[in-house]
């Protein structure tokens, strides 16, 4: 296709600070790539041309869509296209001994960081009540942040955050002892040679004429100085984003660099890419609408030439007969409109979500993917408690047995296992009757073990007895408080943001029970399990086999940003899911426009047929509560005016009773 006028202007405008806002689905892609080959027509030599962006795959295709516009050139230069990661670890591999590393560095990965970590805590004598992965998590969050060892002190608000401040310094002076940097150094560590060393900050700079930055409104602080840095003098930046898709400040980036580009740079020309070549005036009529609640954020709407059908709102019972609906809305598309499973995608917020629209999906054979998010059967939580399922109805199955029998810990150890385990294989039986008074293996055990062991036999014994008796929710919630599965959350998750998110997961498997029970109120336990693995082994095999080529998408949004299909069904419109819970009680503004924002990424996907679905009521830990409609469901479809919209933002809407 050709150019239209504003992307021409992008493209021939060569020099000064250029902000292209290129709204979902404009044409951002190849906006950049003709400017990059308009540039080196006009003279430019091609390695005087820096673009940078988020991906390899971004700068990969990026590159090949330049080399395809351009006649191959006898020197072989080539414009300079990479990750903000692969810049910086460029310059470092030039400049980094002024920081005291050699420039041969190595890049260390989880499990090396994690190696380091444990050591520190350890001289820190925090006698394991501090895992390795939280101050991990914790110090990139402050390195992303752009915040140095001598500061992280100032920042902390939580007793745990002074110890992790402290370690902080002594992680980082192991690492340039031993040599190495982690994945976040490499933006932070050219930042500071940036900082320090003015005269490497121009040497790098002068390597460049022209620089291009793909998806600006992700730049985290440490990117947005590098880059600035970098054109500063001769202050021919054009950067290419869409505020109206910042979705990832939870991970550092900073909607702000965006919005404030024309301040930073007061002569920057501003083009507004809004012709839309994705999704039919209908769904961008409702994007459109929903957007502009936003306060901060750049003008801008979409338009389409292309016409279609209303988007459609599915208003279902509860959360299975959402499952249910969707599911069959697929099926129908697939039988008379022949689509195929890959023309579809189901979007949703929280990892808790896919379980249902798993389950359907499996039971209809319908082939699916699931990015973004753990399978539902895939969490260690969920993982954890079907085995204990599976001891219970079958207690010789020893790779179950083994997962559960020391989680949470009942001193039950390793070189304890490792005996039970010789045993069963040396007489050829199961681990299970190893547990048994009578066997070699308990006897060679301490009295301590021996006891935990018996006390282990005799709450599966009783446990099992119980399910025999009674399968329903609640005795699954009385089983999980038996075997303390929340002391396992504790132990393992500190944070309380992600053992709450844990926890909700359990929660998941008390639904799971109660949905199954309502279509066979005669289940037992044994029936559920066969449940859960509906299609069974020949379905699983056949699906892997066509899941990368065709199959239904199951999503969060975040993983779907920058995907398009032609049908798209977001589930879950309720306040608390979408927006999110934490953002609801967030007292600023910030974490609703970046849930509004979210929201609008996922109208955006869908080229041809939109379905938003909700629940009016829905099981939460065995238990059916009312819920509300999202705030964003009255937006969308003009309904702003409702009484009930500005009650549901001010939070005080009563929970209804399910009839709406």
């Amino acid at each position: 296709m050709s150019l239209n006028a504003a992307q021409r202007s992008a493209v021939e405008t060569l020099s000064g600070p250029l902000l292209v806002l290129a709204g979902a689905g404009t044409g951002k892609t190849r906006v950049v790539t003709y400017r990059i080959a308009r540039l080196i027509k006009s003279g430019v030599e091609p390695d005087r041309i820096l673009a940078v962006t988020f991906t390899n795959k971004a700068a990969r295709e990026m590159l090949e869509r330049v080399a395809a516009l351009l006649p191959k050139r006898s020197d072989n230069k080539k414009p300079e296209i990479s990750t903000f990661h692969s810049l910086c670890v460029r310059i470092l591999r030039r400049q980094i001994h002024l920081l005291g590393f050699p420039n041969q560095f190595s890049i260390y990965d989880r499990g090396d960081q994690e190696s380091i970590a444990r050591q520190l805590l350890r001289d820190y004598k925090t006698n394991g009540s501090t895992r390795p992965s939280d101050f991990l998590k914790k110090v990139s969050e402050w390195k992303s942040a752009g915040i140095r060892p001598s500061q992280a002190l100032e920042t902390a608000q939580y007793s745990q955050d002074y110890l992790f401040a402290t370690a902080y310094a002594s992680y980082q002076n192991r690492l340039r002892d031993l040599g190495a940097v982690d994945f976040d150094d490499i933006l932070l560590l050219t930042e500071e040679l940036f900082e320090r060393f003015p005269e490497v900050k121009q040497k790098e700079a002068a390597r460049f004429d022209r620089i291009l930055v793909d998806e600006y409104q992700d730049t985290n602080m440490s990117q947005y100085r590098i880059i600035s840095g970098l054109a500063e003098t001769h202050r021919n930046l054009c950067v290419v984003g869409d505020d109206d898709q910042a979705i990832y400040g939870w991970r550092g980036a900073e909607v702000r660099h965006i919005l404030n580009f024309k301040r930073d740079w007061p002569d920057a020309k501003t083009v507004r890419l809004e012709e839309n070549y994705r999704s039919t005036e209908q769904i961008l009529s409702w994007a459109n609408r929903l957007i502009e609640f936003n306060r901060l954020r750049h003008s801008k709407r979409l338009r389409s030439i292309v016409q279609g059908e209303t988007p459609h709102i599915l208003r279902c019972q509860d959360g299975d007969a959402e499952a249910k609906r969707v599911v069959a809305s697929i099926q129908r598309r697939i039988d008379e409109a022949h689509r195929r499973p890959r023309d579809f995608a189901i979007l949703f917020r929280t990892n808790e979500q896919p379980r249902a629209f798993e389950m359907e999906l499996r039971a209809a054979k319908i082939p699916y993917n699931i990015v973004g998010g753990q399978s539902f059967f895939d969490r260690k939580e969920i993982k954890d408690i079907m085995s204990y399922f599976r001891a219970l109805i079958h207690p010789r199955d020893d790779v179950s047995l083994l997962r559960i029998i020391n989680a949470p810990p009942r001193h039950i150890g390793s070189a304890t296992l490792g005996k039970l385990r010789q045993f069963a294989i040396s007489n050829k039986k199961p681990i299970w009757d190893a547990l048994k008074a009578e066997s070699e293996a308990f006897q060679s055990l301490d009295p301590k073990t021996q006891d935990a062991i018996t006390n282990f036999r005799l709450l599966m014994k009783t446990q099992a007895q119980k399910f025999r008796v009674n399968f329903s929710p609640k005795t699954v919630e009385s089983f999980l408080e038996a075997i303390r599965y929340q002391d396992e959350l504790v132990r393992l998750y500190p944070d309380e943001a992600e053992r709450k998110a844990r926890n909700d997961s359990v929660g998941e498997v008390l639904d799971a029970v109660a949905s199954y029970l309502k279509e066979h109120p005669n289940g037992t336990l044994s029936s559920f399990l066969d449940d859960s693995a509906l299609g069974g082994s020949d379905f699983s095999s056949k699906q892997d086999k066509v899941a990368q080529d065709n199959a239904v998408l199951l999503s969060t949004y975040h993983a779907a940003k920058g995907l398009e299909f032609p049908e798209v069904y977001m589930v879950g419109l309720e306040e608390g899911i979408l927006p999110h819970r934490r953002s609801i009680e967030d007292l600023s503004e910030q974490g609703i426009e970046e849930e509004r924002r979210l929201c609008y990424v996922g109208v955006t996907r869908a080229q041809k047929r939109l379905t938003l679905s909700l629940a009016v009521q829905r099981l939460n830990r065995g238990k059916m509560k009312a819920t509300i409609p999202s705030r964003f469901l009255y937006e969308i479809t003009g309904q702003s005016d409702n009484p009930r919209y500005h009650a549901v933002k001010s939070g005080k809407t009563p929970q209804n009773n399910g009839q709406q």
